[in-house]
């Protein structure tokens, strides 16, 4: 009886923050939404708490928590007894390219790739094959293709990082990686989208670090391959907030 009281009580809890978290990402994306529509500008001060958590009909402990993922966004930062300021204001051109309500969605995308695929990039520079290198390699030569002839690449980039899963001859994270593919594919699609507004360096810069990568792969040093994979897939997560 005591344990199904604790059950319940479990239950109860799991959907109760289940909820608060939609709630939080609804908040998040209203207030985005509000900053890249430049109704609070760079520099501008958020309302305060109470006003937002009324304007939004979410309550503050839920509000709090979408001005956290604000503030790890670097879109707005905190100043001890003042409040929250805008500190950069994200281009337009990322609601083109990604469904509307899928933002905050997207963000945890990246922080769960972080970690899956940079443990995963940490095994593939120990177990790696000759055949796993090729196939890293013929992914890179395809993304430089793309590059110069001003393609998206999206395939190309996702072969090339689920070669990197493989290598880490785990099907663990192959599985983990494939669980989550659609998700990873409209991220994969919105940075390289906004890569393409850019001027041809933002692509070279992100090809850059998928060399780092291999590079790392290829020597067997699995703690560089860790650093760069982490490194590379939060620049993603961050570029798509650089303004």
């Amino acid at each position: 009886m005591a344990a199904s009281k604790r059950q319940v009580k479990s239950s109860a809890a799991s959907e109760r923050q289940v909820r608060d978290r939609t709630l939080s990402d609804k908040a998040y994306e209203n207030i985005l939404a509000k900053i890249m529509d430049g109704d609070i500008p760079v520099g501008g001060k958020l309302p305060t708490e109470q006003v937002l958590s009324e304007e939004l009909g979410v309550s503050r402990p839920v509000l709090r928590q979408a001005l956290k993922q604000l503030r790890e966004d670097d879109v707005v930062v905190s100043r001890q007894g003042s409040g929250s300021y805008v500190k950069r204001r994200p281009e337009g051109a990322v609601r083109d390219f990604a469904p509307v309500g899928s933002i905050a969605d997207i963000q945890r995308t990246f922080e769960f790739r972080a970690a899956i695929e940079g443990e995963a990039a940490y095994l593939a520079a120990e177990r790696r094959t000759d055949a796993d290198l090729k196939d890293m390699q013929d992914a890179l030569t395809e993304l430089e293709r793309c590059i110069a002839e001003g393609e998206l690449g999206v395939a190309a980039d996702e072969v090339f990082h689920a070669a990197v899963c493989n290598a880490a001859d785990n099907q663990y994270f192959a599985a983990a990686r494939s669980s989550m593919k659609s998700n990873i594919l409209t991220g994969m699609n919105l940075t390289r989208n906004l890569s393409l507004t850019k001027p041809q360096d933002r692509m070279r810069l992100v090809q850059s670090e998928h060399y780092d990568i291999f590079d790392a792969i290829e020597a067997r040093d699995s703690d560089a391959a860790r650093t760069a994979m982490r490194a590379h897939v939060e620049n993603a997560r961050k570029r798509i907030f650089e303004g």
